[in-house]
């Protein structure tokens, strides 16, 4: 079988930390809650998305 791809669930921006997870119902990223607080990060930062690190988007079937 072929590799599969799949697509990042959370990203954290490496500047400002603003944590972001996907919403599947709503199709959008939406920002993550901690102990009931957003984690919006710097309203003004151009954020760096730490998704190319440890993710892989290649997926191997087992066979």
């Amino acid at each position: 079988m072929s590799p599969q791809v799949r697509t990042p669930t959370a990203r954290v921006c490496e500047r400002c930390d603003r944590a972001e997870h996907w919403d599947t119902t709503l199709e959008a990223w939406q920002l993550v809650r901690e102990d009931g607080e957003k984690q919006v990060g710097n309203p003004h930062c151009l954020h760096e998305w730490d998704i190319n690190g440890t993710f892989n988007p290649v997926v191997q079937n087992e066979s």
